[in-house]
């Protein structure tokens, strides 16, 4: 369960609780930090490495269920574990429509919040490492020229060196040459790789080729 990267936040206004699930986590060598408001929780840097947030459901003004929505609607991706002394039905299905990890009724077992704390950080630890990836590729496909990037366009596409050539107009040794620079650049083995990653950077396919070009 330890994980010395691993970060958990709590906002809850419950002081005693706030204590409570600070010195669990400790004891376990897991770093917490503690707040008694969104607003605090805001003001705060953000933690590197895996994240989960224990979310009490109502708060002074803004309550937790709001805050979910902003996260959502600004793509902040961070898992949360909601708790509340009060819950009811509707409030638990809200909480799981939008993605929460667990819906916890205080007074909650220890071990209860440990398992929900325990996905939560692998399901941040996806994220982040699907983050790293894109960012990555990201740089990758920026080494890239604007013919090698027209280029992979098409060969992500499946079409042959001598069709590439006839779309683009240029010879076909040009063609291998370029698509063999996108290759090592894009440090892609195979075209289904390469493939995979033009997916994962959500690249627009090529332009239809005019009529009387293609080959």
């Amino acid at each position: 369960m330890s994980d010395a990267n691993a970060t958990v936040l709590v906002i809850d206004d419950d002081a005693d609780l706030r204590a409570s699930v600070g010195r669990l986590l400790r004891s376990l060598g897991i770093d917490v930090q503690l707040f008694a408001s969104i607003a605090d929780f805001l003001a705060s840097d953000p933690p590197d490495g895996p994240t989960c947030l224990v979310l009490d459901v109502r708060l002074p003004g803004k309550g937790g269920l709001d805050f979910q929505r902003e996260l959502a609607a600004a793509h902040r991706e961070l898992p949360i574990i909601f708790i509340t002394g009060h819950g009811d039905i509707p409030m638990t299905v809200q909480a799981m429509k939008g993605g929460a990890i667990e819906f916890l009724t205080k007074p909650f077992r220890d071990q209860d919040l440990l398992d929900a704390i325990a996905i939560g950080h692998a399901k941040d630890r996806g994220w982040l490492e699907n983050e790293e990836e894109l960012s990555e590729l990201k740089l990758r496909y920026g080494s890239l020229s604007p013919r090698e990037r027209e280029v992979m366009s098409f060969v992500v596409t499946g079409r042959l060196n001598k069709q590439i050539a006839a779309d683009l107009e240029i010879r076909e040794i040009t063609v291998k040459v370029h698509r063999g620079q996108v290759m090592r650049k894009m440090r892609a083995s195979s075209l289904p790789e390469l493939a995979r990653m033009s997916d994962k950077l959500q690249l627009s396919p090529p332009k239809p080729v005019p009529l009387g070009r293609a080959s």
